[in-house]
């Protein structure tokens, strides 16, 4: 029985050496940090996309279906009046994100959005559990990234801005 087991050992050991040693999955490549421009550009692409569609589906569209809802929950900070601050955040969870998606104005669209988002964590949400007030984190922290790593190379703003 022992025998049969270092056999199988042997087996385990000598193929995983063998996937480690394929040309296929280069190791070295694989943790490295040094991400070409391509690969970079299209994961922005894909972040700004997903991250903005959740937001416009979960927190956009709500606000506009109940819109008088909309007028009475959300907070007016800067005293314009409840349906002034509900009209921003929509602009902020529907029409800024369309703007993110298509890397257009991506930086400046993101001011209004994270405003929106910071004044969830900081002021609507300040009182909540953990469990709350992360959902406006996590989406002012994605955003922050955005502002930050701009839309990448797959964006509007890259065709308009970067002619060559």
């Amino acid at each position: 029985m022992r025998r049969g087991g270092s056999t199988l050992l042997a087996s385990f050991y000598l193929t995983t050496y063998n996937l480690m040693n394929m040309t296929a999955l280069n190791w070295k490549s694989f943790f490295a940090t040094n991400l070409k421009d391509n690969v970079h550009s299209g994961a922005l692409l894909f972040f700004r996309v997903l991250v903005s569609l959740s937001m416009i589906n979960t927190h956009g569209l709500k606000k506009i279906r109940d819109f008088e809802g909309t007028i009475e929950h959300i907070p007016d900070p800067m005293g314009m009046g409840g349906e002034f601050s509900a009209y921003f955040a929509i602009l902020a969870n529907i029409v800024l994100p369309i703007f993110v998606i298509l890397g257009l104005f991506t930086r400046l669209a993101v001011i209004p959005i994270l405003s929106v988002t910071l004044l969830g964590f900081f002021v609507v949400h300040a009182n909540d559990p953990w469990t709350v007030r992360d959902v406006p984190l996590m989406y002012s922290l994605a955003y922050l990234y955005l502002f930050i790593a701009g839309p990448g190379k797959y964006s509007l703003d890259n065709r308009i801005f970067n002619k060559r």
